[in-house]
């Protein structure tokens, strides 16, 4: 069994302009970089084995700026973003009506959301072989709290995006379990 705290990488410039950037590197925002130091003091006492993000900035700046040198990041791509491909860049209505079509269908020069899960289901099963017994933090994405969703509470991958879009500081997950695609 492994313990696993989620957050997400704190709030970007495109994130406050309501713009979806996928596997762009988009850098925090003042807002966020607020928030990365207050994620660092909100955890300060967790007990982590270690620490995951992904190798997107927005990511590996928010657990820099959080934790600095007192616990080692880790850092996975697999933990990545879904790659929006053309629709990199549209803004939150946009994305809002496209991303249920892309569930199995890959957006256009991108990737569907089934291949992000499938990343994440592999970043899992690793976690499970060497984590066991212990508590890891997971600083990622949207696509990263979907494919949580959907491996560890058995949601399916329309109701995990519908059930994620509100924002709270953390969500706690028990990995207690090989994670197979259906």
């Amino acid at each position: 069994m492994v313990n696993i705290t989620f957050e997400t990488h704190s709030t970007t410039v495109d994130n406050e302009n309501e713009v979806c950037f996928g596997h762009f590197d988009a850098k925090l925002s003042k807002t966020g970089r607020a928030q990365a130091k207050e994620l660092g003091v909100r955890r300060s006492h967790d007990d982590f084995a270690d620490i995951f993000c992904s190798d997107l900035s927005r990511s590996t700046d928010t657990a820099e700026i959080a934790f600095g040198k007192r616990l080692p990041v880790i850092v996975d791509s697999r933990l990545h973003e879904c790659d929006f491909g053309d629709f990199t860049h549209c803004t939150r209505e946009i994305m809002d009506e496209e991303q249920f079509k892309r569930i199995t269908e890959p957006f256009p020069n991108g990737e569907s959301y089934a291949q992000a899960f499938q990343h994440m289901g592999e970043f899992l099963n690793d976690l499970f072989r060497d984590y066991d017994g212990q508590h890891v933090l997971i600083i990622g994405h949207g696509a990263t709290r979907f494919a949580l969703d959907y491996w560890l509470n058995g949601l399916s991958a329309k109701d995990a995006i519908l059930a994620t879009k509100t924002w709270q500081p953390g969500w706690d997950y028990v990995l207690v379990r090989s994670c197979e695609m259906v």
